[in-house]
């Protein structure tokens, strides 16, 4: 059972979003207290971001495979530059927790590594869904470039590889020899 004074998913985001808010209109408002405030802001940041990394300087193999499975704490550690895994690896798991959304979609997304700082993957749609999904290609693509570079925003980049064309049908019977006349 989850404690009642935790916020879930959906109250994280919701603050998250006023965040962003708040501190873009402290930002655009003039006057002697915005550069103060912005500046403590900054500050209050810093010294979050060093306590994360003094809790991941103590956190063994066990428990550092529990924070990066939370999304939060996940993110945390790649605002803070704290994150223990290479950009590569966290791009690959953004897509593998995407997949599960495109295969309902009726495509299929997979990391395929890096070419510089481009991260490239694998994206084909089948249109198994129909008409009611709203979006196509362009929009699974769009989804999934936020996603890794929310993971990893030192890449330049996330980009699908061509599709391989489809195989060209040809009919057996124009591969068999004709018979020849008795």
């Amino acid at each position: 059972m989850a404690d009642p004074g935790r916020l879930d998913a959906a109250a994280v985001e919701a603050r998250l979003a006023r965040l962003d808010t708040l501190l873009e209109s402290l930002e655009s408002t003039p006057g002697p207290a915005t550069g103060p405030a912005v500046e403590a802001v900054r500050l209050l940041t810093e010294v979050y971001g060093e306590a994360l990394a003094r809790v991941m300087d103590r956190a063994d193999a066990d428990l550092t495979g529990h924070l990066l499975d939370d999304e939060l704490l996940d993110h945390l550690l790649v605002l803070h530059d704290v994150h223990p895994e290479p950009p590569e690896r966290r791009a690959a798991r953004a897509v593998e927790r995407l997949r599960p959304a495109v295969r309902e979609r009726g495509g299929d997304v997979e990391w395929a590594g890096l070419e510089g700082e481009v991260g490239r993957v694998r994206l084909t749609t089948g249109g198994g869904c129909g008409s009611g999904c709203g979006g196509g290609t362009t929009d699974v693509a769009d989804a999934v470039r936020e996603a890794v570079l929310a993971a990893a925003p030192e890449l330049a980049d996330v980009q699908p590889l061509p599709e391989d064309p489809a195989p060209a049908f040809v009919p057996l019977a124009s591969l068999r020899r004709p018979q020849e006349a008795r």
